[in-house]
């Protein structure tokens, strides 16, 4: 009975965390919206025209308004409220992601392992898909002010399609394999060994554990040259800035240890 209500518990906490993590990918999406919008206001042609209507504003004593000002600063603080809402969102992921790893002290190993394994395939979903990385290239010109040359949103996946479209197609099958397939495989087979760790096939799969222990960590640093690579630049003002898909991939990668920990302690008990 105890073990039933856990379960319904465990299955609650996971569809609240999916909602949650919904919520701060749409958040994020918008706030991606924003500052596409903003950047599309700031290149040369834009931003020339509206430092002349800020002239014209100043020299027209309050007769003339800048349209163009009041409708950035509208934009500029709906951008601020989405950036907000998707960090607050993320951080209600993370909240109830704790809770429900802290469930390790109340319930056994084959449970813990199953809903470990489902949280961490959640997790690793949605930073998959959100945004981890924006970088703007700016320049400052004299008369003009801050001009925006380009800018770049990208998702995990989203990183590889745009390495393999600019013929970096070695760096995007490195992606692919170690930040990608490798960490799905392996997400899929924690949950596959929770139902299955009493059949024959239970000695494969701690044998399997231990060979994709090797590259635990190993996508952690695949991503972190990929945000090096992004964000280097030679020319002009570079700035980058981490999305909420950094944050549930870095939560992935922490979970992930925990339940493979687990299936393996759960499956060395079998074995005794």
């Amino acid at each position: 009975m105890k073990k039933k209500i856990m379960m319904l518990l465990l299955s609650l906490l996971v569809i609240i965390m999916g909602y949650f993590g919904l919520q701060a990918y749409s958040q994020a999406k918008q706030y991606e919206q924003r500052t596409q919008t903003l950047v599309m206001d700031k290149d040369i042609s834009t931003q020339a025209e509206y430092q002349a209507k800020n002239w014209a504003e100043k020299f027209s004593l309050g007769y003339y308004e800048n349209d163009k000002r009041l409708l950035r600063e509208e934009t500029m603080i709906s951008q601020k409220e989405h950036q907000s809402e998707a960090k607050r969102y993320t951080l209600y992921v993370m909240g109830v992601l704790l809770v429900i790893l802290c469930s390790a002290f109340l319930v056994d190993l084959r449970l813990f392992t199953f809903f470990g394994a489902l949280v961490a395939l959640v997790v690793l979903t949605f930073g998959l898909f959100a945004p981890l990385l924006t970088v703007t290239i700016h320049k400052e010109f004299e008369y003009i002010g801050d001009v925006v040359l380009s800018f770049e949103s990208k998702s995990l996946l989203g990183s590889v399609v745009k390495l393999w479209e600019n013929g970096e197609m070695a760096v995007a099958l490195v992606i692919l394999l170690f930040s990608i397939l490798i960490p799905l495989f392996k997400t899929l087979s924690l949950m596959f060994v929770a139902v299955v760790m009493e059949s024959r096939f239970a000695h494969g799969i701690v044998t399997f554990f231990k060979w994709v222990g090797k590259w635990s960590m190993l996508d952690v640093f695949v991503v972190a040259t990929l945000l090096v690579y992004l964000t280097s630049n030679g020319s002009d003002v570079s700035h980058a800035e981490v999305q909420v898909g950094l944050y549930f991939f870095l939560a992935y990668v922490i979970v992930s240890m925990l339940v493979s920990l687990s299936a393996d302690r759960m499956l060395g008990k079998l074995k005794e």
